[in-house]
Order: structure tokens, then sequence, then C-alpha cells
């Protein structure tokens, strides 16, 4: 463990702030993960014949691994020193991008996302629990707003990246762009960072730590595997009811233990609970906005991958101004009246949406992402600051770790469900009439496949009816997405406690500003 001497060295060391260029390093490689594969995901479902349930565990290993072991990999760096395991988890991500980038076929990629995922889980908390020890309070907050600068930055620059990476090169490409990254950021720690631990930290529970990631990943599979095999498939239904088990097991567990590493008590705090809520659905309807629309973009509009990535930025334009301006938006209203107004225009954008016809351009499409960004940032943001300011300020650091769980597993679910119901819809409407029965169902896997066994037999009709299948597919999706949008925002409205950030204590502050605000862009 540092010392008191040794951190007040630390803080007057010029090397401190690259220690922090390391740590942007590492932030901005996870932002961009976020979101750089759903651009790569029509090329890889068309160079290796990924079916749509296959493109959603592409998307989901990764999520569904990092929430499972966000707070068991921060529990591991207050043990045994945070520089170790933070550098420990930047080369496991280094390995995972590796295999996805030498990957052959479509479950190693899946093997190799969830590898990544297990090193995101160990960078993402222990990246924020590092900077006491490099910066005093003066210099704190700046260095919190660079690392979120650097995490919020990574959502946009990850479709462009890979859009650019696919039109110049192989789709392992969007791996391998990591490697000299994450070399720099580990190189950087090895050299620049102290150690830091704190021994008194509860121990990791491995059987909380199971039945987390067991049960997610049981639900998840559930969830993608209904469409294929029907939603009262024994096998189905057996998922769903091992997923309730495993998730009521763990709640029993958590509640049993003296220091529990997620701590449920936390959601009996009204103004914690409600604002993880919209947290979480804001996650819930981002990812699976990221989901289905690089598919319309290119396959239904045409775009190349690096067009789909810069078609992307209104909504990421639109996410990063709101982001900037809630704060003061929000000392001036109060969060109640923000967050539900965020919710709102969230709603309004997806209803929008989800009127699109196949016969629309591009410029509709961009209307109401730019709309849907600006209420994912102003709902967002609020909201998560929100959660934390309701707690005490001892419970800031656990309250901060079950908020980031809590989003991870929104968005893990957004991709499994919202991907699902486009899945089923535009299966159940593609006209295969007139097609031998196995290309027939090779045309049902995907909005890709249909263009490409389109192409094949040389039927436009067959290309229409996926175009129009697709449209309709992600007008569903757009459509519940903006009622539970809605629902929340009127939950909000009504039972949200109206928390200015000005009101907040000086106590409160500085444990739950670095979780929340690099959360924000994620």
């Amino acid at each position: 463990m540092a010392t008191v001497t040794q951190l007040e060295e630390t803080h007057q060391n010029p090397r401190r702030w690259w220690a922090l260029g390391a740590l942007v390093a590492s932030m901005l490689v996870l932002g961009f993960d976020m979101t750089i594969l759903n651009v790569a995901l029509p090329t890889m479902a068309e160079q290796l014949g990924a079916t749509t349930g296959q493109q959603q565990w592409m998307a989901d290993a990764y999520v569904v691994v990092f929430a499972s072991l966000m707070l068991p990999a921060g529990l591991l760096g207050d043990r045994f020193g945070r520089r170790r395991m933070l550098i420990t988890g930047l080369a496991i991500f280094l390995a995972g991008s590796v295999i996805g980038a030498l990957a052959g076929d479509v479950n190693w990629v899946i093997a190799a996302r969830a590898v990544m995922g297990v090193g995101a889980a160990l960078v993402m908390p222990l990246a924020l629990s590092v900077l006491p020890s490099l910066f005093g309070p003066a210099e704190r907050t700046r260095a919190v707003g660079i690392i979120s600068a650097a995490s919020a930055l990574g959502l946009p620059l990850g479709p462009i990246i890979g859009g650019w990476l696919l039109n110049h090169f192989w789709w392992g490409s969007v791996f391998l762009i990591n490697v000299p990254m994450v070399a720099i950021g580990v190189t950087a720690c090895v050299f620049l960072l102290p150690e830091t631990s704190d021994p008194a930290s509860p121990k990791v529970d491995v059987l909380s730590t199971t039945l987390t990631a067991t049960g997610l990943g049981a639900l998840i599979y559930a969830i993608i595997e209904a469409p294929d095999r029907g939603w009262g498939d024994p096998l189905v239904i057996a998922l769903f009811a091992a997923a309730v088990l495993l998730v009521a097991g763990l709640v029993l567990r958590e509640r049993q233990v003296d220091r529990p590493m997620l701590d449920m008590e936390l959601l009996t705090h009204r103004g914690f609970l409600l604002n993880a809520l919209a947290a979480t659905l804001v996650m819930f309807v981002l990812s699976g906005l990221m989901f289905v629309l690089p598919p319309y973009l290119q396959a239904v509009l045409g775009n190349d991958a690096f067009g789909t990535g810069l078609r992307l930025l209104p909504m990421m334009g639109g996410l990063m101004i709101a982001a900037r301006a809630a704060q003061p938006v929000v000392a001036r209203f109060g969060s109640r009246a923000v967050v539900s107004a965020g919710l709102v225009v969230l709603a309004f954008a997806a209803l929008l949406g989800s009127r699109t016809t196949v016969h629309d351009g591009y410029g509709y499409t961009a209307l109401w992402l730019s709309v849907a960004g600006l209420g994912f940032g102003f709902s967002v943001v609020p909201s998560m600051d929100g959660a934390l300011a309701a707690l005490p300020a001892n419970r800031a650091g656990s309250g901060s770790g079950l908020l980031m769980t809590l989003r991870q597993v929104g968005g893990a679910i957004g991709i499994a469900l919202l991907g699902s119901l486009l899945a089923s819809t535009f299966r159940d409407r593609l006209d295969v009439t007139g097609l031998p029965a196995p290309l027939g169902h090779t045309a049902g896997e995907s909005v890709v496949a249909a263009h490409l066994v389109a192409a094949k037999t040389g039927s436009a009709h067959l290309a229409a009816s996926a175009n129009a299948s697709y449209v309709h597919g992600m007008g569903l999706v757009l459509m519940v997405c903006g009622i539970a949008a809605l629902v929340t925002a009127l939950l909000a409205a009504a039972f949200l406690p109206n928390t200015p950030t000005a009101h907040r204590t000086e106590g409160n502050e500085e444990p739950a500003v670095a979780p929340a605000t690099a959360d924000a862009g994620q």
C-alpha cells in the first residue's frame, strides 16, 4: 500500500500526466470497443455466414462478461494491487483482441469477445480507482474530466474507425487496432503508475460471481435462442427458469454475507433505484439501436462500412452536446424535470424512427438520430449523478459499482431482446416463395444473408422483400423503445426525487463524481 509520503511525491511528479495519458488510451479503447463491432457485423455476417443470433452473441459476449465481472474485478484490484490488476486486465484484453483478429469462424470471434470482456471488467473500475494515487484534490476534477472525455469520445470513434478499417483491410482489423493502443497502455502503467491497494476491502465471493455470470448468461441465451426455437421450447423455458433461480440465489447469498459484493440494500433508496432504472433503460435502448441500425444503413440504404460509421454521428453528436449541457440545466431545473424531459425526447425520437419506410432516405434517419442523441444525453447524465447523490457518502463506491453493473446488464438485455424481436419479425415477413428450402432458410437468417441469396439467384423481389421486412422489424424495435422510454419518463416525473446538483454536499461529491461522469459516455 502506498504511504502518505509516497502519494504526496506522486502528486508532484510531472510523470503523473503521462500516466493519465496511459489511462486515457485504455478508456478510449474500451469506449470504441463498445461500438466498433456494430458497424462490422454486416460484413462479418457476409464473410463468416453469421446468423442474427450469432451476431447478437458476438456483441453480447463482451457485454455479458463485462457486466458479470466488473464488481469482483474492482475488489481484486483493491486487495492485490490496482496497478497489477490493471496491467493484467489490459493484457487479457490484448490477448482477446489477438484471438479475434486471427479467428477463422464465428465461435472463435464470440470467444475472443468474451475474453475481451474479462479484460474490460478489470480495466474500467481500476482506471478510475488509481486517480487518487496520481492527483491531489485540486487536480483530480480535471483528471476525471479528461478520462470522461476519452470514454465518451470512444463511442463515435468506434463506428468511424471500424468503417475505415473494413474499407481498407479484412474484418479482423477491427480487433487488431486494439493491439498498439493497449501495448502503449501496459508499458505506461508499468513505468508510470504507483502501486496502491486496500487490503480491508471485501473479499471476492466466488459463489456470488458464479451466480451472477451464469444467471445473466442463461437469461441472454434464452432470449437469443427463443426466436429460432420458439418461446415455448423446453430448452428456452428451462433457461428462463434457471436464470430466475440463479438470480434469486444471488440475492439470497448477498443478503446473508456480512460484507456483500453486490449491495442490494442500495436499491431501497428511492432516488438511487429510480435514477438507476432510468440510466439502465437508456443503455437498453442505446445498445439495441446500435445493433439494429448498421444493417439498415448498409444492407437497406447501400452504404459501405465507413459511410455507415459516419452516418451514426448525428446520434453521437447529440449525445455529447446534451451530456455537456446537462449539468447547468439540472442546476437550474432539478434532476427530475431534466431526466423526465430527456426520456420524453428519447421516446419522441424512437416513435419518429418507427415511422421509417423503405423509401425514406438518410435525411429522415439523421433527423430522428439527432433527436435521440439529445434525449440520451439529457437523461443519462442527470440520472447517473442523481443515483449516486441519493446515497450516503460511505456508500458511493459500492453504489457506483452496482450502477455500472446494472447499466451493462441493461445493454446486454437490450441487444438480446431487441435483436430477437427484429430477427423473428424479419423471418416471419420475408417472402421466400419459389426458393429451395435451404436457400429460403439461409435468407431468413439476416438481411445481409437475404441480399446475398438475392444476388446469387438474381431475385429482385427477394431483395425488396428483405428491405421491407427489415425496416418493418426495425420499426417495431423502435416502437418498443419509445413506449419503454415514455413509461420510464412518467415514473420519473411522478416518483423521482428532485435533486439539483448544486445541492450536493461536499462529502458526497468526490466519491460520486468520478464513476458517474466517466461512465456517462459508455
